[in-house]
């Protein structure tokens, strides 16, 4: 065997179409694109989701319901029972929270959530609050002071 002998095997290459060479090339005249019109011109056709100059899909659909938001609020979390731990009569902001140790990172703004339960009055500030956790947190007699972003 010599490198002369090596062919691709048979029927793994294939011609190319040649377009508009006459009838008997196959392909000859409008070259298989049809009568006039957009596609049959060179360099013809639209971009994927063009819908002829009405409003496409992909502009239409975020003025539906349900579709998330595009620059949602994003918040450090905290349910009130992490908070029950401190001593009475403490400010919990969401320095002193990574102080203590309770919290070891931030990614925003602090937001109280109302799960578990809390008999310790403390005084919070935080950006936002849940209802329930408002309430709990006044229920121990605690306050709730909304701070800036």
């Amino acid at each position: 065997m010599r490198l002369t002998d090596v062919r691709p095997q048979k029927g793994s290459k294939k011609r190319p179409r040649r377009l508009g060479r006459g009838v008997s090339a196959g392909q000859g005249a409008s070259a298989g694109k049809g009568m006039r019109g957009q596609n049959a011109r060179s360099g013809g056709g639209t971009r994927p989701g063009f819908e002829g100059g009405q409003q496409p899909l992909y502009r239409r659909i975020p003025k539906l319901k349900g579709f998330p938001l595009i620059n949602p609020k994003k918040y450090t979390t905290i349910n009130v029972e992490k908070l029950a731990s401190l001593p009475a009569n403490t400010e919990v902001t969401l320095s002193s929270l990574k102080e203590a140790g309770i919290l070891t990172g931030s990614r925003g703004p602090l937001k109280i959530l109302g799960d578990g339960e809390l008999s310790v009055p403390l005084k919070v500030q935080a950006a936002a609050f849940t209802g329930t956790a408002r309430s709990k947190i006044e229920a121990a007699g605690g306050s709730c002071e909304v701070v800036s972003k």
